[in-house]
């Protein structure tokens, strides 16, 4: 039977590419259908790929660490009736270029040997450092970043299999490393040197506490970058009155809970008017191609949810039109809950065309958040405060205890103007004074 290729399978819109953070085989290992062989991260989600079938694992042709493609092969899997070690050789030849150029794979046969000058830096060589240690495409641009040269590399101690060079082994040698003392310039005739005192490394460092991002803190950073970078930020604000449905939900929610199995919070019910509203003004529920404006069929709503961590993950209620306020209750809880937990899909993730936060979960006030893109709008939640204000009424004006909130709606003047964007949000909050929650009364 001939080998099949394991490949990283299309994991949704947007998505073109992602990191292996593990390889649980090795060539040679036999493994049975359904076990788990490849750990991948995708954005914000760490998902594993599993075997088709029971089989013999062949070439491995990426390691820990490299970015992998949509589409690319990560490695082979044989039944065993065949020989892992039998090649094409037009394959050989593929797979050999492939590690030279662009991966870090160790591909069994003769790989050209590269000449190196004694002033080489970390941009002018293969694979290998000159004794032989493998270094990936990804020490090779934290070298080259560096300014580190291969003799430099060399000194540096590999932990990595056969002593290959490691993402790990490179950031280590740079926090230990210090600055080289500079030679000291010659005094000029008849002139007393200036003495200068230059605190010591290990002194600076004791005054802060160095802590680097981990890998979903710099995705969060690099798209919030990309967004600014993108959209044209505007932001319009509007009081809203929740008396009504904070008086409803406190009488509710215990019989909700009963019945439903699910605690009733007020995240469905923003949901539910915020997908109403979007019906009312589908050109929120849109995003950008170039000059095109690609109009969504679909109101997929993503809600930042807060992890432990301190990191955020947005999971995304599909079709939340659709939903009930049971059924939104028992998708919110159950995706706010794995998304705590990492236990998300890839595609539960995905192809959002709106975004809720909530501030008021902190107690904040209000905020203006940054667009999650390709996205045109994002709504911000702000806390539920108890307020004095003027009651209209038919026989008068007058002064009461009411529950306040603000909402915040920021969105991308490139295609949502002023007036739609404060239409939209006024008619969020329209939706929520005027709430009548009667039918869902338990």
């Amino acid at each position: 039977m001939a080998k099949i290729d394991i490949i990283l399978p299309a994991m949704g819109e947007g998505v073109i590419e992602a990191t292996i953070t593990k390889l649980f085989v090795k060539k040679g290992d036999e493994v049975k259908e359904d076990d788990v062989i490849i750990e991948i991260a995708t954005d914000k989600v760490d998902s594993e790929i599993t075997a088709p079938q029971d089989g013999i694992i062949g070439d491995i042709l990426f390691n820990e660490e490299n970015i992998v493609k949509v589409g690319e092969t990560i490695l082979y899997l044989s039944d065993g009736k065949e020989d892992v070690e039998t090649k094409e050789e037009h394959k050989i030849e593929v797979k050999i270029e492939k590690t030279i150029d662009t991966t870090t794979d160790i591909v069994e046969g003769e790989i050209p040997s590269i000449e190196l000058s004694e002033n080489a830096n970390a941009d002018d060589f293969g694979n290998k450092t000159k004794s032989g240690k493998f270094i990936s495409p990804l020490v090779r641009n934290i070298a080259k970043q560096e300014n580190i040269s291969i003799d430099e590399l060399d000194t540096i101690t590999g932990t990595g299999e056969d002593g290959r060079l490691t993402k790990r082994d490179i950031l280590k040698y740079l926090d230990n490393k210090t600055e080289p003392t500079k030679e000291k310039p010659k005094p000029v005739a008849e002139e007393k040197p200036i003495k200068i005192e230059i605190p010591k490394p290990q002194e600076q460092n004791s005054k802060h506490e160095i802590i680097k991002m981990d890998r979903v803190r710099k995705l969060i950073a690099d798209h919030m970058i990309n967004s600014i970078r993108t959209s044209a930020h505007v932001s319009s604000f509007v009081e809203v009155d929740m008396t009504n449905i904070v008086t409803w939900r406190e009488k509710v929610k215990a019989s909700f809970l009963k019945n439903e199995g699910e605690k009733l919070t007020y995240t469905p019910i923003f949901i539910e008017v915020v997908a109403k509203a979007l019906k009312d003004f589908p050109m929120i529920n849109v995003s950008i191609d170039g000059d095109n404006i690609i109009k969504k069929r679909n109101i997929n709503i993503g809600m930042a949810t807060a992890l432990p961590d301190g990191n955020l993950i947005v999971p995304v209620i599909k079709n939340a039109d659709k939903l009930s306020l049971s059924g939104l209750a028992k998708t919110v809880n159950d995706l706010a809950k794995r998304g705590r937990e990492n236990n998300l899909l890839p595609e539960e993730i995905q192809e959002g065309t709106f975004t809720i936060t909530n501030f008021g979960t902190f107690n904040n006030i209000f905020g203006t958040p940054i667009i999650n893109q390709p996205q045109v709008a994002i709504l911000g939640i702000g806390a539920i405060k108890k307020q004095v204000a003027v009651i209209e009424t038919e026989n008068g004006d007058s002064i009461g205890i009411r529950h306040k909130m603000i909402l915040s709606l920021s969105y991308d003047h490139r295609v949502v103007d002023g007036a739609l964007g404060g239409m939209f949000v006024a008619k969020i909050g329209e939706y929520l004074e005027n709430y009548n929650p009667q039918i869902y009364n338990l």
